[in-house]
């Protein structure tokens, strides 16, 4: 039996669940459960890659395959999957250990993405595929797919690697200096250098690729900066 909240976020899906442990364990935290959301969310991502792309295929005909690939890689980030969440109304229905949920882990970006691909996941398995497409397509109805708006949109890694490309110089280089936290709540801390200009900066993430985000902004922004 799903309680209150969880029948609501169903009804936000529009998905009613014929098997209500997937929805519960989608919403599951790690620190909270042995039986948690990490397999949905990883069954999810790879859902979420291919509607997308569907998406893109079809409704912009005459865009080449890399802008294509810059703009899913645009729609299914971390930001993105941020935003829906929230629509959901996520927070109020994840389910976290004590600690976790004291730290502020119900606002955490990077766990609520999660959840978002988590419940993805679980809308394939419960019905299949198709079902599943609809849903991410529903996330990103009103969302502006122009090409124009998409790159004014271009995530931190994208913008710097064309801003070098651009001055025929060598893509930068990433490399994790350090970690921070518990096992389910790490800090990556990512060094980003481009080595023909001699530039150096850090940025940190709850992941890997956002600490390696965080570090090409910092980058694109001296880079800016210098050359404005």
């Amino acid at each position: 039996m799903l309680s209150t909240e969880l029948q609501a976020l169903q009804d936000r899906l529009q998905h009613s669940f014929k098997t209500p442990a997937l929805l519960q364990r989608a919403v599951t935290h790690r620190s909270f459960s042995a039986d948690h959301n990490e397999r949905l969310e990883f069954l999810g991502d790879s859902v979420l890659s291919l509607a997308v792309s569907t998406m893109l295929y079809q409704r912009l005909r005459d865009l080449p395959e890399g802008d294509l690939s810059r703009m899913r890689a645009n729609l299914v980030k971390q930001d993105s999957l941020h935003r829906i969440a929230m629509r959901l109304k996520l927070s109020d229905v994840l389910r976290l250990g004590e600690g976790e949920s004291k730290s502020g882990g119900k606002l955490r970006p990077s766990i609520l993405a999660d959840a978002v691909e988590a419940l993805i996941g679980a809308v394939y398995l419960d019905a299949d595929f198709e079902t599943a497409q609809a849903l991410v397509h529903r996330f990103f109805e009103g969302v502006d797919l122009s090409p124009e708006k998409q790159a004014a949109a271009k995530d931190s890694k994208t913008a710097l690697q064309e801003w070098l490309q651009g001055r025929k110089m060598h893509l930068p280089q990433y490399r994790v200096v350090g970690t921070a936290g518990a096992a389910h709540n790490q800090t990556f801390d990512v060094e980003g250098q481009i080595v023909e200009l001699g530039l150096i900066e850090h940025g940190k993430g709850g992941s890997r690729r956002a600490a390696e985000q965080a570090a090409a902004g910092a980058l694109l922004a001296k880079l800016k900066a210098k050359h404005a």
